[in-house]
């Protein structure tokens, strides 16, 4: 079982439906939601800081929409590298979209924490996918 699975997206419904789907398959502990990038880079920043003193879990996956206001998947990506928050080597990330265009998922390409991306909404093929891929050796 995972200990922390960050949903970040902008859409309610999306976030509702995945958070229940998660909850329903037991996969983590916690899951926790932040509706846009930015939100999602103040969580991580202070959760996955090196010192240890937060009370908040560096989460072990992140899924992470592309198309959002105030902060984007993709400008939540340069920031998390910036800021170094991905010297944590197990966080992985997917990112989830409802339009993947030819130029975005070209550019997914430039990052190479984002190891896949999904269509919304999740479903428990995908859920299980992600688990067997990326988790099923440490757990």
């Amino acid at each position: 079982m995972l200990d922390l699975i960050l949903l970040v997206d902008d859409d309610e419904t999306t976030n509702i439906l995945n958070k229940r789907l998660l909850e329903e398959m037991q996969v983590a502990r916690q899951i926790k939601v932040c509706t846009n990038g930015k939100e999602a880079i103040e969580y991580l920043t202070d959760a996955c800081s090196e010192d240890g003193a937060s009370e908040n879990i560096c989460p072990d996956l992140i899924f992470l929409d592309i198309k959002m206001p105030v902060m984007d998947g993709f400008s939540f990506l340069e920031e998390y590298h910036s800021r170094n928050l991905d010297s944590k080597d197990h966080v992985i990330i997917m990112m989830l979209t409802s339009s993947a265009s030819f130029y975005d998922l070209e550019r997914l390409k430039n990052y190479n924490r984002v190891k896949k991306h999904y269509s919304k909404t999740l479903t428990k093929h995908d859920v299980q996918e992600v688990l067997q891929e990326f988790f099923s050796k440490s757990r």
